[in-house]
């Protein structure tokens, strides 16, 4: 049986990293085999290609130019390590994918929507997520968490951006989310995380029901449901 797909999406803050890695474990605490991944990176190549954007080193050329790495990456991740754990029955969760590209190139970037949508039909084929988890949170609070995070750290290409531009995100977000809401949940996450946790949760029991999915290799634990 082929995995389900699960991406979490939203701004800087909003705890996805984190929420990514919690919704793994309890995964995997019923006995299903978890891919947990990221987005820019997942697999060799696109690991490569993240340090480049991330460093800021491709801004200089636009966001056209940016848009294709990140089109770049996600096919290497695309074929190194999501459909194979897909194809190999593994619930796949993702720190981002293609909603973001949409969203910091197409929509805050201006990239024409036919080359976004064309760089989709290459690096991502016809594979949707079967849930995408839009975390929410007022932009103050993100970046107030992300500078928390970073400490004495340079803030990254996209942290260091303005608070017009962080607003602008998520309004893409929720837009999006608005317009497939058979795909799209959106989580406020600016409470605790063990809170936002179990909202997630609900939503992923809700929509993918993995207690009726097939185990692999131990016995699902009775004891570890939705709450």
């Amino acid at each position: 049986m082929r995995g389900k797909f699960i991406t979490f999406e939203g701004g800087e803050g909003t705890g996805k990293s984190t929420q990514a890695a919690m919704l793994a474990l309890r995964l995997e605490a019923l006995g299903l085999a978890v891919c947990l991944t990221r987005e820019p990176g997942g697999s060799p190549g696109a690991e490569i290609i993240r340090h480049v954007l991330l460093s800021g080193a491709a801004k200089p050329f636009g966001p056209d130019v940016e848009a294709m790495l990140f089109a770049a990456a996600r096919d290497d991740h695309v074929q190194c390590t999501i459909l194979p754990a897909l194809n190999a029955g593994k619930w796949v969760i993702c720190d981002r994918f293609a909603d973001s590209t949409r969203v910091y190139q197409g929509i805050l970037g201006r990239v024409d929507r036919r080359l976004i949508k064309g760089l989709e039909r290459v690096s991502i084929g016809d594979l949707v997520p079967d849930l995408t988890l839009v975390l929410d949170v007022p932009v103050e609070l993100g970046l107030e968490r992300v500078k928390l995070r970073r400490g004495e750290a340079k803030p990254d290409r996209f942290e260091a951006e303005n608070v017009e531009f962080h607003q602008k995100l998520r309004d893409a977000y929720l837009a999006i989310a608005a317009a497939e809401p058979e795909r799209c949940v959106v989580i406020d996450a600016s409470g605790p995380k063990e809170a936002v946790a179990r909202k997630i949760w609900n939503a992923v029991g809700a929509r993918l029901d993995p207690m009726t999915f097939p185990v692999h290799g131990e016995r699902r634990r009775s004891e570890v449901g939705a709450s």
